[in-house]
């Protein structure tokens, strides 16, 4: 089962607090460029991995999706989801263990997430499931924390005589489960190289159409100063495929 950390009330708590947990999509600075790796989602079937409060499920009914379904492990999430989404007809929401769901075969013309992937173990077999769910030419859109973002050994960066800064890895090539003090202690993620995760993906099935290591415009920059580190290293990747 994977860790409902956002469960946990000291954890939602500093999450609710987040630009993008206030400002939903618009408080996300990677978001215009993972929209503009969607299809058209006129009369489609869309399905969010990790829907959290429902911003994106409320957001693909607003572009004509026909229906949407977000699923997430964590009550909370989903309670305070649907109290933001009483006024959108033909959004569903249900609890739901990514490591062990099973989705409908052929149900979805669309499967997206947002920065849920990482928090899975057995990511393959969460790949098939969506492979399966998708019809032919279906799109599987999402972000996830970049293995790079994953590997350092602390936050900072390492400054060395010469005052060159540098960012410290840990044992990127070493994949596995790593945990990390992120508004509370011990959040439980997994660490895979970017060849791993995109290999993943093929071995499944899918075709890549396009994949954006993240990293701010200098408009991003403007609005939001400390997003300079991002420039260093990207903490997200986004992926675009096809079934």
């Amino acid at each position: 089962m994977a860790q409902n950390i956002y469960d946990d009330p000291a954890f939602f708590e500093g999450y609710s607090r987040l630009a993008r947990s206030t400002q939903g999509l618009a408080g996300a600075p990677e978001w215009p460029a993972l929209r503009a790796m969607l299809p058209d989602l006129a009369g489609s079937r869309v399905l969010d991995l990790g829907c959290g409060y429902g911003w994106f499920c409320r957001w693909a009914r607003e572009q004509g999706a026909r229906e949407v379904l977000g699923l997430d492990v964590s009550r909370r999430m989903l309670e305070r989801a649907q109290q933001m989404t009483s006024a959108h007809p033909g959004i569903r929401y249900a609890q739901a263990d990514l490591e062990t769901a099973e989705l409908p075969e052929a149900g979805f013309e669309l499967v997206y997430s947002s920065l849920a992937f990482h928090y899975i173990a057995d990511l393959p077999r969460l790949l098939g499931e969506v492979h399966r769910a998708l019809v032919p030419g279906g799109a599987l859109v999402f972000s996830t924390e970049h293995p790079i973002y994953m590997a350092p050994t602390r936050p900072g960066w390492r400054v060395d005589a010469q005052g060159h800064k540098s960012w410290p890895l840990d044992a990127y090539q070493v994949e596995g489960p790593r945990t990390t003090d992120w508004l509370a202690p011990g959040v439980l993620k997994y660490h895979r190289t970017l060849g791993t995760l995109l290999n993943a993906l093929l071995d499944t099935g899918f075709s890549l159409r396009r994949v954006n290591e993240w990293g701010p415009s200098d408009a991003d920059l403007a609005a939001t100063p400390a997003l300079a580190e991002e420039r260093e290293r990207p903490m997200m990747v986004l992926v675009s495929a096809r079934r």
